[in-house]
């Protein structure tokens, strides 16, 4: 049961990244491929009728975690209060920036609420890969399961790091990268004429920085944790993550190359898929490493709720899934194809 349900809530995280990634990313992309108002529309037509839907993960992997193990969700919110109050901010700045530019026919306000998107959603993915970075070098945890961290110490990780140290940076950098890239291609398949152009014209480049990032991210998990390999050696099998990794970087300069925008887009969703996949086999069955001692580490088996919460659970689960799955495949659906700005309107 412990396994089952530490899968489910990796890939609803995993889930979020995929589909909420993509219009993090076009939110940043759109500020240097949109030229004029039309194109930025064209932007924002492309992630509208699902930005909302997508974040919708979010609040159902948390809410998972909470229902599933909850003394971890104890912990990492009282230890991550201040950048979880600074992530919440940042998300309802985009969300009312978005909502706010079809009210206001104000170039000077538009402009601004623009600027807002895009660097509300940076920020984001900047701090979405910092908490995974710090949730694989782990945090100060105390005897009670508790810890606080403050917002940086001497950027080093150690037994007391700050929440910010150059590994958590490289984290947040690598988040940055990889999730532009993935709007970029987003844009590739929903927009047309020359944002299309231009949004594949960058894919080069950041797909460039996005390979060495993932090399140095690598070989940095390796040298603060060393012990996140120790299942791949265990079960060598497991080595197809890696692997896999290699694989779909290959596919995504290949489709980019030839033009071919939709399967770009699915190697990228594989990416970040395998990504997080190769860091929760990294961490399992910890949940939560302690830097003060393995002995403190939260597990799974500390973590978990009862036997017969998490029996029932799983039948309300399977049925809340579907309904969420099957809202996401209409959406896509209906509003499949690319983004026509010719009727004009604001």
């Amino acid at each position: 049961m412990e396994t089952i349900w530490f899968s489910l809530v990796a890939v609803m995280i995993a889930l979020y990244v995929v589909l909420d990634g993509f219009d993090l990313g076009a939110g940043i992309v759109h500020l240097f491929v949109a030229r004029n108002d039309v194109e930025r529309r064209m932007v924002l037509g492309s992630i509208g009728p699902v930005w909302d839907g997508n974040e919708v993960w979010l609040i159902a992997g948390g809410g998972t975690l909470y229902f599933a193990f909850p003394a971890l969700y104890a912990s990492s919110f009282s230890g991550f209060y201040l950048p979880l109050m600074m992530v919440l901010w940042l998300l309802i700045l985009r969300g009312v920036s978005l909502e706010l530019r079809n009210h206001i026919d104000v170039g000077v306000w538009r402009a601004l609420l623009d600027r807002i998107f895009g660097l509300s959603s940076a920020m984001l993915t900047i701090f979405f890969g910092a908490a995974l970075a710090n949730v694989l070098r782990g945090v100060p945890l105390q005897a009670d399961g508790y810890f606080f961290l403050p917002l940086w110490t001497n950027w080093q990780p150690g037994a007391h790091p700050g929440i910010l140290d150059w590994y958590t940076v490289v984290g947040g950098l690598l988040a940055l990268v990889a999730l532009t890239l993935h709007g970029a291609l987003w844009l590739t398949i929903k927009a047309s004429g020359d944002l299309e152009a231009r949004a594949r014209r960058v894919v080069t480049p950041l797909w460039l920085v996005l390979a060495l990032l993932t090399l140095v991210s690598l070989a940095a998990t390796i040298a603060v944790r060393p012990t996140s390999l120790n299942n791949y050696f265990d079960y060598p099998a497991s080595f197809i993550i890696p692997i896999g990794v290699v694989g779909t970087m290959i596919a995504i300069w290949m489709f980019n190359r030839k033009a071919e925008p939709l399967k770009a887009f699915l190697s990228s969703c594989c990416y970040l898929f395998l990504m997080l996949a190769g860091a929760c086999w990294g961490l399992y069955p910890t949940l939560l490493p302690a830097t003060t001692g393995a002995d403190l580490d939260i597990t799974l088996a500390r973590a978990l709720s009862g036997t017969r919460t998490l029996e029932v659970g799983l039948a309300w689960w399977g049925f809340g899934m579907a309904l969420a799955c099957g809202y996401v495949v209409f959406v896509y659906s209906k509003f499949r194809g690319k983004v026509d700005m010719q009727g004009g309107g604001h």
